[in-house]
């Protein structure tokens, strides 16, 4: 059997090796390496597959989130409420711009932001919601769109974890994850469902003036040479990880699609299990990609199962182990242990196995025998 990764990038390079060589060789040719036209073509390309108006490519999926929130002109002080379960960076760039961060628990079942707590904690501060679609699930946007709807606020995806994924509406529309929202971000991180080789993420958007916005914030304010007409970073996407892109952006449903036939089999192998939960799989809609799969572990040891999963040369990982409200940059004597059952509840008992598009079944039939043997 062979070696078992948590993302196997090597394996799933060799099979496109001719044509990101040949992609990369074309910036080496042509010495362009910032603003190039593959950046150009990955931008169109991007905006094709996901049916956006305006892509904006940048340097990393936090830098993504950081511009995207730039564009809307938040004040310190105004109030943006996110989800308490996800990686930091999410709550990180509010703070960064002296926003301040509503963090608010999750839901059991998808583990995206909870629409109740949503409700419960808009105040006249509120300006924004951060739905994160946590693990490659969609969060419900339908829903998530009413309430901003109603509030009038604004809704910025962070979508690093699910590029590719469909949210279904109950008009049965199905719109991408990033393009519902009236910002989006993602990030290419090597690990990511659609990743480059080094860092690289991009900004989505179907409102003209904010595009243009965005796409000055990103180059140092300037929309021609030395002339800055907005405060602006530098933050953009290089040319040779835009050519790793364009050869794999193609491929991209065809590696959610590996990602679902994998997550089914492990899901199989699970069922009816009484001390683990499986992630569900809506055939329908396609609103999981499976960036991570992950389990929770119900009335046993979850960090014994890790062990025992090492100890057998199976990679796996607590994604994520200590809830945002509880990391001591983010700690705030407005939250209260009582507001967040769902994510401390969570934090304890989940746990993500290899997830990659090169999966095999004997590696998987491995893993899952394994974990099953763990409770015997």
């Amino acid at each position: 059997m062979k070696k078992i990764q948590m993302v196997d990038l090597k394996s799933q390079y060799d099979k496109i090796a001719t044509t990101v060589n040949a992609s990369i060789q074309e910036v080496l040719d042509t010495n362009t390496y910032i603003n190039g036209p593959q950046v150009h073509t990955f931008q169109k390309n991007l905006e094709a597959y996901l049916d956006v108006k305006h892509v904006i490519p940048c340097a990393n999926g936090t830098d993504a989130l950081q511009i995207a929130m730039m564009g809307l002109d938040l004040k310190p002080g105004d109030e943006v409420i996110t989800a308490d379960f996800t990686f930091a960076a999410t709550v990180e760039v509010i703070a960064l711009l002296q926003l301040t961060p509503v963090l608010v628990d999750v839901d059991l079942v998808n583990m995206n932001i909870s629409i109740d707590a949503i409700k419960k904690a808009i105040t006249p501060k509120t300006k924004a919601i951060v739905p994160v679609h946590l693990f490659g699930r969609a969060a419900n946007m339908e829903a998530i769109m009413k309430i901003a709807n109603e509030h009038n606020l604004y809704v910025i995806e962070d979508n690093a974890q699910a590029i590719g994924a469909n949210c279904k509406f109950s008009d049965g529309t199905k719109k991408k994850a990033g393009t519902i929202g009236h910002v989006a971000s993602t990030s290419f991180f090597p690990s990511k469902n659609l990743g480059c080789y080094g860092d690289g993420g991009a900004i989505f958007t179907n409102d003209d003036a904010l595009a243009h916005k965005l796409r000055g914030i990103v180059n140092h304010g300037m929309y021609v040479r030395y002339h800055h007409d907005v405060v602006g970073v530098n933050s953009r996407l290089d040319s040779i990880q835009a050519a790793v892109l364009n050869a794999k952006l193609p491929l991209l449903d065809e590696y959610g699609a590996a990602r679902q036939n994998a997550a089914r089999k492990y899901s199989k192998a699970f069922e009816g299990h009484k001390n683990i939960v499986a992630p569900t799989i809506c055939d329908i809609c396609d609103c999981h990609v499976f960036h991570q799969y992950t389990l929770r572990i119900i009335d046993a040891d979850r960090d014994a199962l890790m062990q025992h999963l090492l100890d057998n040369d199976i990679p796996c990982a607590i994604y994520y182990p200590i809830p945002l409200h509880s990391q001591k940059a983010y700690l705030d004597a407005r939250y209260k242990e009582e507001d967040f059952p769902i994510t401390n509840q969570l934090v304890k008992e989940v746990i993500s196995l290899p997830m990659h598009t090169e999966l095999d079944d004997e590696q998987i039939q491995y893993i899952t025998n394994t974990v099953l043997g763990f409770f015997k």
